[in-house]
């Protein structure tokens, strides 16, 4: 998502801008965690918000079957690091909840349930820009549940190169994110290679993209061999967030 930074200064009206808000609401074919070996195998509709000020941002993300059932919930909070030269590191955490269908068999009454899985998560995310459109990196996430038989540590660290702005005909522009990633979940590993795809014109709010996921080597099971979607996603935002003056300004930025 696009933002901008936010300007701390006092207005005609007595308001002092605080930051910015964007986000994106988006609906998938395929909805596709975020590790990508595993995905709902259904339609899905993803929304986005992410609220900036200075470095730090507050990004939920809420995610649901076509059918309007919860699928994830994912409340962020990121932190970016000063840019040393080309290098750059960005820092999070996040409250993850998981919502699971079951049969709750009841006394004689028994009935379709959703279960909430709780996660804490962190995440670290380094990148080198090799130029302007091209970057290296890793991004490495750590996860362990609250709740009994989610309660081991979770490990997925990736590799990845960025292309952006890759011209297309018409003025279209194409993102390209190839990365081999590790997963270790419950005590097994799991190797594999994904790759996102997305083709926006500038200045407009709508983009399309596609992620596809193939196994390496895994002994995790539910990891499908192939995973691929489509999502359309339209973007919103840039709108800042303004409190009255002199109101002291609170930093806030912009599986299954």
């Amino acid at each position: 998502m696009g933002l901008i930074s936010p300007v701390y200064s006092q207005t005609a009206d007595s308001t002092v801008q605080v930051g910015t808000v964007a986000g994106s609401a988006g609906v998938t074919h395929n909805g596709i965690s975020l590790i990508p070996s595993f995905s709902l195998e259904q339609p899905a509709a993803i929304f986005n918000l992410s609220l900036t000020r200075g470095r730090f941002s507050l990004e939920p993300e809420f995610t649901f079957s076509w059918e309007g059932k919860p699928w994830y919930a994912l409340f962020w909070l990121r932190y970016r690091l000063p840019e040393a030269g080309r290098f750059r590191m960005g820092l999070g955490t996040h409250l993850g909840l998981n919502y699971i269908s079951a049969r709750w068999p009841g006394n004689r009454n028994p009935r379709d349930v959703i279960l909430t899985e709780r996660y804490l998560v962190g995440e670290l995310s380094p990148s080198y820009a090799l130029t302007n459109r091209i970057s290296v990196g890793s991004y490495m996430l750590f996860a362990r549940g609250f709740d009994v038989g989610n309660n081991q540590l979770t490990r997925f660290v990736t590799l990845n190169t960025v292309v952006s702005d890759i011209p297309l005909a018409g003025k279209y522009r194409l993102t390209v994110v190839p990365q081999v990633y590790y997963l270790k979940l419950y005590g097994d590993r799991g190797f594999y290679a994904t790759s996102s795809f997305t083709v926006r014109r500038p200045g407009s709010p709508l983009s399309l993209s596609s992620l596809v996921n193939k196994v390496i080597r895994t002994e995790i099971d539910g990891s499908r061999s192939f995973l691929w979607n489509l999502t359309l996603t339209y973007s919103f935002g840039k709108r800042e967030v303004v409190r009255p003056f002199p109101v002291p300004a609170v930093p806030v930025r912009g599986a299954d």
